[in-house]
């Protein structure tokens, strides 16, 4: 599978999780939420190191990733994240 991100998306996270250049972000599985793969889960997201990467996006010197572990949500999708310019925050999209 695989991880991208828009430029828009990217600064976002820069500025609402204070990352710098070295930092590592997780895409993991909780229960419970909405989702268009999963039906009772949704996407969290923390500043973590990794394990076991089954997916990563390095940009600008940070490394998004997901855990190998939580590739079973995507259901054979890639992520794509967006920006929602009228919400103000991330969007993702499975494809």
């Amino acid at each position: 599978m695989k991880l991208t991100m828009k430029d828009d998306a990217l600064n976002w996270y820069k500025d609402e999780l204070d990352l710098e250049k070295g930092d590592h972000v997780r895409f993991f599985v909780r229960y419970g939420g909405c989702s268009n793969v999963q039906k009772g889960f949704s996407l969290g997201v923390a500043k973590d190191k990794p394990q076991n990467a089954g997916a990563t996006a390095e940009l600008e010197g940070i490394t998004f990733f997901i855990e190998e572990s939580d590739i079973w949500y995507f259901d054979n999708h890639d992520l794509h994240i967006d920006y929602n310019e009228s919400v103000k925050e991330p969007e993702f999209h499975y494809e």
